[in-house]
Order: C-alpha cells, then sequence, then structure tokens
C-alpha cells in the first residue's frame, strides 16, 4: 500500500518515498531518485523538448487547415463556387459531425496503435481533405472535402490533450497544455499572414486565390505528417528515446502523482461505460461547450466581421493577425500564474470574464471600428486563455489511461457540438451588427462559469470528504487503480 509521499530535504534530486504491493519494478521503501547522470529539471527539458514542439506543429496544422475557410471567404470561394443562403455555414457546419462522434473511437485506437502512428496517419489524411477543398468547383464538393476533413482531425485534439496528460505532473501540466493550446492561435496569426500572401497567387496556372490557400496548407500538411510518423512521442511506458532508467524515473514521479496509469491493460467497453457514472465528466463537457460557441463563432467569422469595418481582402488578413498573438501572450501569462499558484478554478474564470467584456462591447457598440476592433482583441484573448485551463483542470484530475482517454474525448466530443450553433450564429442577414451571434456567445460563455463553479464544488466537496473518511485499508493497489481518480487515496487539483 502506497504510504503518505515522504521528501528527504539532503536530497534535492531525490522523489518522494512510497510502498507499493504489486508494481514489480519498485521494491517497499525504496527511494526513488533521478538517474545519476542526469536532473529532474534536465530530464523534464528532454521531455519538453521531444513532446511539446511535435504536438503544438502537429495541432496548428490542423487548426489551420480547419479554419483557412475563413481566409479563403475573403477571397471570393461562395462566389466562384456560387453558395447562396446558408449553404456556407452549412459547410463549416458538416466539419463537426463526424469530429464529435468519433473523438472516443480515436482515443482508444490510438492507445491501441501508439501515437506516432494513429497522430501522424490522422494528420497525412487530413491534410489530403484540405488540400481537396482547393479543387471543389461546387456546393457538393466542398461538403465532402469538409466533411473528411473533420472525420480525419477527431484524434488530433482529445489525443494530443490525452497524450500530454500522461507525460506530466499535474502541477506542472498548465504551461504545457497551454502552449500546446496556443497552437489555435498561432494558427490563427498565420491564417491571416499565409492568407494575405498566398491570395497574390491569384490567377496562377489559372485558379484562384483561395484556392491556393487550400492547395499549398493541405500540401505542407501532408509533408509534415510523413516526417513525424518517425518523430512524434509515444506514451512514456514505451518511449525508445528514453533511456531505461529515466523510463522508470517518469513513469514514478507520474504514479506518485496520479497513481497508476494501467497503461497495460486495455479499454474495453466496461471502462467506457464506468466513466460516464460519474457526474463530474459532464460538467467537464460542459465547460468546454459553453466556450467552442464563442472560440469557432470568432475562429470562422473574425476575418469576414473586419472585413465590415471596410478593409480590402489583403488588409483584412493582416489586422486579423494581431487579435490572435494577444490571445498567445494572455494564454502563457494565465498559465505560468495558475501553474505557480496550482490552481485552476480563478484562472479560468479571469479570462472568461474578459471574453464576456468583449461581447458586451461588440453588442453595445456599433459606431465606433477602433473599438469595436479592440473587443475582438477582449473576445479572444478571454475564449483562447480559458479553454485550456479548463481543458487541463478537467483531464488532469482524471486518474489513469482509461479514464483520461475516454473523459477527455467525450470532453472534446461533446464541446464541439457547440461548433455546429456557431456556424448557424453569424449569418450573412445579420451582418454588419451581428447581435444575434454576439448575443449568443455571451449566454454560452455565462454556461461555461456556471459549469465551472458546479465542477468547482464537486471538486472541492470530494475532497473534503475523503479527508473526513478514514483511508480504507482493505482496497488493493489494483483495485485503487481501476478507480482512477475515484480512488479515496486520490486528491483533486481546484
Amino acid at each position: 500500500m502506497r504510504s503518505s509521499p515522504k521528501e528527504d530535504p539532503e536530497a534535492p534530486n531525490a522523489f518522494p518515498i512510497y510502498k507499493q504491493e504489486d508494481a514489480p519494478i519498485f521494491d517497499d521503501d525504496i527511494e526513488i531518485k533521478c538517474p545519476s547522470h542526469t536532473t529532474e529539471a534536465k530530464l523534464m527539458a528532454k521531455v519538453d523538448m521531444r513532446v511539446i514542439p511535435c504536438l503544438c506543429i502537429l495541432y496548428l496544422l490542423a487548426f489551420l487547415d480547419r479554419v483557412n475557410i475563413s481566409n479563403a471567404a475573403v477571397f471570393g470561394l461562395p462566389q466562384d463556387i456560387h453558395l447562396t443562403g446558408t449553404e456556407y455555414n452549412t459547410a463549416l457546419t458538416i466539419f463537426f459531425v463526424p469530429y464529435v462522434v468519433a473523438e472516443i473511437p480515436s482515443n482508444i485506437l490510438m492507445k491501441k496503435l501508439q501515437p506516432h502512428v494513429w497522430l501522424s496517419a490522422c494528420m497525412f489524411f487530413f491534410g489530403i481533405a484540405a488540400l481537396c477543398q482547393g479543387f471543389a468547383h461546387n456546393y457538393g464538393g466542398l461538403l465532402a472535402a469538409r466533411f473528411f476533413l473533420g472525420l480525419f482531425e477527431c484524434g488530433m485534439f482529445p489525443g494530443c490533450f490525452y497524450l500530454i496528460g500522461m507525460w506530466y505532473k499535474r502541477s506542472e501540466a498548465q504551461r504545457r497544455y497551454s502552449f500546446f493550446f496556443s497552437s489555435t492561435t498561432l494558427a490563427g496569426a498565420f491564417a491571416g499572414l499565409l492568407a494575405s500572401a498566398i491570395g497574390k497567387m491569384d490567377g496562377v496556372r489559372g485558379l484562384q486565390g483561395w484556392r491556393w490557400v487550400f492547395i499549398l496548407e493541405g500540401l505542407f500538411t501532408c509533408v509534415v505528417a510523413i516526417i513525424f510518423f518517425f518523430l512524434l512521442p509515444d506514451f512514456p511506458e514505451t518511449a525508445r528515446w528514453l533511456k531505461e532508467d529515466e523510463r522508470v524515473y517518469v513513469k514514478a514521479r507520474l504514479q506518485v502523482d496520479q497513481g497508476r496509469s494501467a497503461a497495460d491493460k486495455p479499454i474495453t467497453l466496461k471502462d467506457v461505460v464506468n466513466v460516464f457514472k460519474d457526474y463530474k465528466v459532464f460538467l467537464g463537457a460542459l465547460m468546454y461547450f459553453g466556450l467552442i460557441v464563442p472560440g469557432y463563432g470568432y475562429a470562422y467569422f473574425a476575418p469576414g466581421i473586419i472585413k465590415s469595418y471596410g478593409y480590402s481582402p489583403i488588409s483584412t488578413q493582416l489586422h486579423s493577425v494581431p487579435p490572435w498573438a494577444a490571445a498567445f501572450g494572455f494564454a502563457m501569462l494565465i498559465a505560468f500564474l495558475s501553474d505557480k499558484f496550482k490552481h485552476r478554478f480563478i484562472f479560468a474564470l479571469i479570462p472568461l470574464a474578459v471574453c464576456i467584456a468583449g461581447f458586451g462591447i461588440l453588442i453595445k457598440v456599433h459606431d465606433n471600428t477602433r473599438l469595436q476592433y479592440g473587443a475582438l482583441f477582449l473576445v479572444a484573448m478571454g475564449a483562447y486563455s480559458a479553454m485550456p485551463v479548463i481543458v487541463c483542470w478537467f483531464n488532469m484530475n482524471l486518474g489513469g489511461h482509461h479514464r483520461r482517454s475516454v473523459g477527455s474525448a467525450f470532453q472534446v466530443g461533446f464541446g464541439n457540438i457547440g461548433g455546429i450553433i456557431a456556424t448557424y450564429s453569424f449569418l450573412a442577414k445579420d451582418k454588419p451588427k451581428y447581435i444575434p451571434g454576439y448575443s449568443i456567445c455571451i449566454s454560452f460563455v455565462c454556461l461555461s462559469v456556471v459549469s465551472c463553479i458546479a465542477y468547482f464544488l464537486a471538486t472541492w466537496s470530494q475532497n473534503r470528504a475523503r479527508d473526513r473518511t478514514p483511508q480504507d485499508l482493505s482496497l488493493t493497489e489494483y483495485e485503487k487503480t481501476e478507480m482512477g481518480d475515484l480512488s479515496p487515496d486520490y486528491r483533486y487539483l481546484l
């Protein structure tokens, strides 16, 4: 049975001492130390350099290929393929149908096939789908390309969050999660910059500029996917780029922080069903769901909103960059403070309040384009800083491979239903004021606030209940592993 962790003040690199009944690689009362040839800081820097950059580039390209349709629209996509009414909105919506449905199966397959195989394969095929958008000549062709884009992108976000969660302790994860998630803000910024440059290729080989946006960005994604087959990291248990003693140490520090991972046990239907018996899983999904509507509302429609301020197509693309850059900086500040204070709840509420303020201005002010443009900064900064905190908070409070794999996929899958709502929130008939869209977005941000409060109260009350209850010594280590974060020894991060 694992005892309470104890630090040795004379050994700064020593890891907590603990006991465990049925983990054969550890003996009772053995002090787990960092390998002699390195330090914990150097080892985690090695992990950082292998895990985070690859996943950031992967998701940057995924998000870029997903939202660059908004940049293509500025260059005339709807007019060139004769979209009418809400057909453009439907083309955005169809992406989310397979994206939502396939999240949980994707994470289960990733655990079975290993991340470097599954993620790189998905990346290659969504690159192909993104490229095919550039050859769409009618509404049906665009719908087909967007459908397969959603199908192959479904594993990217939950898969990457799941993988990051299996490498880092809860107290050190937020900066990594936020840096990874900020790939979305960097993608938004790059989308504007790239589109402003690629758009000048209008007429090259008889193709419109918007087609080159899809073709070049999709082709680049395919090339990177082939390279990433050899570079993407797997789970700590099978990471060949770590030495054996380094791998043992990484697993040990995570085991002390989160309990045993059950990495060697396949996920069964019973495991999936058991996850949904915990009501906190639904609160986690609602927290994210509330932010997806404003998040995608901004990502898909910001270029069109900015264009309504009187800018040319190229100037519109360039003006779309600064809000994304500001969102990146604010997200990293929130992440640093969240990890520093080892707290999530308050650092989720702060950016949510910023987002609400931005939408409040956009709903009320319609005759001051500078103030309206500034409000877009608040919306992007708030939505895209709160999302990584919420996802990290929920994911890192799920114990073990099984609960984290299923729970993270459900949060992202259910949350992305909000993408369907977002795509029909900003209709052409409502421009330039877009009051219905802004009102819908602010309502869903408030839903996220309420869900965050409910989740905080749920985890806080369960921590208190476990503190008051004597430790159940009858449970074996195997039973605690099966329970994950439902184990009486587990304490949630608030």
